[in-house]
């Protein structure tokens, strides 16, 4: 079949990203033909699939970032050349859509009651991702990737029919116990961790929705916290760091290449979210032999017995 993906940035860096490089490349290697659709391609996939470059707009805002990326793929995607068109972004233009995250709705539900009648009736921000967001509900199929997510739609948007649950994978080629532990040693020393250290993994960039400043309190004794992501309002996470005496324990790396060596120096990945569709690490931490720590508010805590 020749399939059409829909994603803004096709890298390895990234949750969400890696599970579409690694989907891609599975379809391919089934022999379909592979055509992305995106304004970022990790040049070693280039020879992989079939890239179209989205023009890449609005980079202040991500609304109107999003709806450029809706209105350049209509364009550039013709329909009628593809057997199968699967968007992994807010979109309309396709037949199958991944939801990789709870509903905006979900989302203002969090807000005080004067905030929410704000956002859902004044802001223009919200008006818009509530227009588009009801409309990438129409589509004729959804997959979602847990059941935290599926409850969700069918709370906020009335839909159960035509929904699959699909749990992410994970490439163990990649990320499995033999490999990471031919690392360890060396990313160990490389970070400067001594044997006796514990080496907490936290990967991801939605600091505050992630949890991540509930996790710093609880870095104590000979504990190492590593930060693997781009954070939002990062600067108020320095100030928290300081604050709590926490300048040498805690590695901000920022966005890496590479995220595999930091599971290889790791004890233990953590994820103490307070709203998430899934949580890629928690899963990437598992398939690499290691302990892991997720609230129930994950959707992949659904995988944990």
């Amino acid at each position: 079949m020749k399939i059409a993906f829909l994603v803004k940035r096709f890298t390895r860096s990234g949750g969400k990203e890696r599970y579409v490089v690694e989907l891609a490349m599975a379809l391919k290697r089934q022999g379909h033909s592979i055509h992305v659709y995106a304004y970022k391609c990790d040049h070693t996939l280039l020879k992989e699939i079939t890239f179209h470059r989205v023009p890449l707009f609005f980079t202040f805002s991500s609304i109107l970032n999003t709806l450029s990326f809706i209105k350049e793929t209509k364009k550039k995607v013709p329909k009628q050349e593809y057997d199968i068109i699967h968007s992994h972004e807010r979109n309309y233009t396709q037949e199958i859509i991944t939801l990789h995250s709870l509903t905006y709705c979900e989302g203002l539900e969090k807000y005080s009651f004067l905030r929410k009648i704000d956002q859902k009736y004044f802001s223009l921000r919200s008006l818009l991702y509530l227009w588009l967001e009801k409309r990438q509900m129409k589509s004729p199929w959804l997959i979602s990737v847990s059941q935290e997510v599926s409850r969700d739609v069918e709370k906020y948007y009335g839909r159960s029919d035509n929904i699959v649950i699909i749990p992410p994978g994970v490439n163990t080629d990649q990320f499995n116990p033999v490999s990471t532990n031919k690392l360890r040693d060396q990313a160990r020393k490389e970070n400067n961790l001594n044997k006796n250290e514990l080496a907490v993994l936290f990967v991801g960039s939605a600091f505050q929705r992630k949890g991540l400043d509930r996790l710093l309190p609880e870095i104590k004794g000979d504990t190492r916290l590593f930060v693997v992501g781009k954070g939002d309002k990062l600067v108020k996470y320095k100030r928290l760091i300081k604050a709590y005496g926490l300048e040498k324990k805690v590695v901000l790396t920022g966005m890496v290449k590479d995220v595999k060596q930091y599971y290889a120096l790791a004890d233990i990945v953590v994820l103490p979210s307070r709203s998430e569709a899934f949580g890629m690490s928690i899963l990437e931490g598992m398939a690499c032999g290691l302990p892991v720590i997720v609230t129930k508010n994950c959707g992949v805590a659904d995988l944990i017995e």
